[in-house]
């Protein structure tokens, strides 16, 4: 979740409340509506960071020059793939805090930002394509908001996939593929707060990944199954199809394809 920070000055305390209300009359909305349509009719893929990543999938995507979005910390792979996102996402605060200076020097087409970090957590990323993040509490798949102009906003939830589907179905894509969204986690938590281990999996495709996982979020996989659920009611009302090509995983909500079959 987003921390708020109250800023002194009357202001300050105006324009803020004012940018978030008219944020597609800002330089970032229309930064963001240019997007609009950009990619009708094709296909697009999601890159998760699950220990089901391999290096090979992302060079067999860059040769294909497929359009590919990624999240977080996804540069601890860089090193195994000339492969690079053209989209990359991050909206976690203490992801991010870790990493400012690395995110600042990423290749991508562009990098979607919550404008709230920038303007509330001093977090501020060279290149960024700024959006309006706005929390939802939410119980249900049916509950949640799903944005179709992101140049006014786009509704927070459990996972930056959520977040991704939402700009994805603004740019035009009618096909998304995810990879390495394994969905199973070492440690987790679930809806009654209680910490699950499970040592026979690892959080992510390195260890580098989390080595400050003390100072993370734990993830908590009911509620995103939840996001995910909502994903795709949203995504099939909008005739996008959702497609998962994980190589394993516990993600069942969207039907399985073989990752391979896709470039035969």
């Amino acid at each position: 979740m987003l921390k708020l920070k109250v800023f002194s000055g009357i202001r300050t305390r105006y324009i803020i409340p004012h940018q978030q209300a008219h944020f597609n009359r800002t330089s970032y909305g229309k930064q963001l509506a240019a997007y609009k349509d950009k990619y009708v009719g094709q296909r697009c893929f999601f890159i998760g960071n699950g220990p089901s990543l391999r290096a090979e999938d992302l060079t067999k995507l860059y040769e294909a020059r497929e359009v590919t979005f990624a999240f977080n910390r996804i540069y601890n792979i860089f090193d195994q793939t000339p492969w690079r996102p053209t989209f990359y996402i991050s909206q976690d605060e203490k992801m991010l805090s870790g990493c400012v200076d690395i995110v600042c020097g990423l290749q991508a087409d562009a990098k979607f930002v919550p404008i709230q970090l920038k303007w509330w957590n001093d977090i501020s990323i060279d290149n960024a394509a700024y959006f309006n993040i706005v929390n939802q509490q939410v119980d249900a798949p049916q509950q949640f908001l799903f944005s179709d102009d992101i140049s006014r906003c786009i509704y927070n939830s459990m996972t930056g996939m959520y977040t991704a589907a939402q700009i994805a179905a603004y740019m035009g894509f009618t096909e998304i593929y995810l990879i390495g969204v394994d969905h199973h986690f070492r440690v987790s938590q679930n809806n009654q707060g209680e910490i699950v281990v499970d040592n026979s999996v690892k959080d992510y495709f390195t260890d580098k990944y989390n080595e400050d996982k003390d100072k993370l979020y734990i993830p908590n996989t009911e509620r995103s199954t939840l996001t995910y659920v909502a994903m795709k009611k949203h995504c099939d009302a909008r005739n996008i199809r959702v497609f998962n090509a994980t190589r394993g995983g516990k993600l069942e909500v969207f039907p399985r394809v073989e990752f391979d079959f896709l470039f035969k």
